[in-house]
């Protein structure tokens, strides 16, 4: 679920074929078809066959070798500093993700998932880099962009706080509105939390206590000094960058 700041709540075979046509040469039982033929004539028989098949087996040896290095070869990843790159190269003209086209979303997605492929941080709820003030730079979540509204009505720019150490959130919206919302985090595991809203801002300056079902699940996919990337329990993507590593949520 979106950490959303909105009064409203916000996934070879290697066969070796027996000679067995109804030919005069016959097999005896051995444990090594290539080398345990027995012929009792015409030995140059013998000879044609043995030649057939150990040309057969090596041609396809080196078939295989072919097949099996050239995707090994192809299939080296990038690095994580790469990855950002093109990821903050495909959401710069974005508007945060509020001008994103389905096209545009589904590359950003798949650039986020070989990014989250390398995430350095495993158990991001056990990190200090968790903590701190987060930009938004990028969403798919329309209540956040609220694409709804004309755009002289929507903030500008707008924050995710986390500290993992007292478990607590907030989202912080900027001119026009200023809205915030705060929450409490509950662990599912080490990179999961569910999140339950406790009181809105209105303006920054009202408070209303949250409903009961504002809550929901999210996932930090992705840790490192500059860029986070979650998920939430809605399918949405968050992409975020870091700006004020010392900030700490009202409790």
């Amino acid at each position: 679920m979106a950490l959303s700041s909105s009064p409203l709540p916000p996934k070879l075979l290697t066969t070796t074929q027996s000679p067995s046509s109804p030919s005069t040469p016959k097999l005896l039982p051995s444990h090594s078809p290539l080398t345990s033929f027995s012929f009792p004539t015409k030995p140059t028989t013998t000879h044609t066959i043995h030649f057939h098949t150990l040309s057969s087996t090596s041609a396809s040896d080196k078939w295989r070798a072919k097949v099996s290095f050239f995707p090994a070869f192809l299939s080296k990843g990038k690095d994580a500093k790469t990855l950002k790159e093109e990821l903050l190269d495909a959401i710069a003209s974005l508007d945060r993700g509020a001008d994103a086209t389905p096209e545009d979303q589904q590359t950003v997605d798949q650039i986020a998932r070989k990014l989250e492929a390398v995430n350095p941080t495993k158990e991001p709820l056990k990190s200090d880099l968790l903590n701190g003030k987060w930009e938004l730079i990028y969403t798919t979540s329309k209540s956040i962009l609220q694409t709804q509204r004309p755009k002289f009505l929507r903030s500008r720019v707008n924050y995710q706080a986390i500290n993992a150490d007292t478990l607590r959130a907030q989202n912080m919206e900027s001119w026009p509105t200023f809205n915030q919302v705060t929450a409490d985090l509950t662990p599912l595991n080490a990179r999961k939390v569910a999140v339950k809203f406790d009181y809105f801002k209105i303006a920054g300056l009202i408070p209303v206590k949250a409903p009961g079902r504002a809550r929901g699940e999210l996932e930090i996919t992705y840790l490192d000094e500059e860029i986070r990337v979650s998920r939430g329990d809605k399918g949405n993507l968050f992409i975020l960058k870091m700006v004020d590593p010392s900030y700490r949520v009202p409790v």
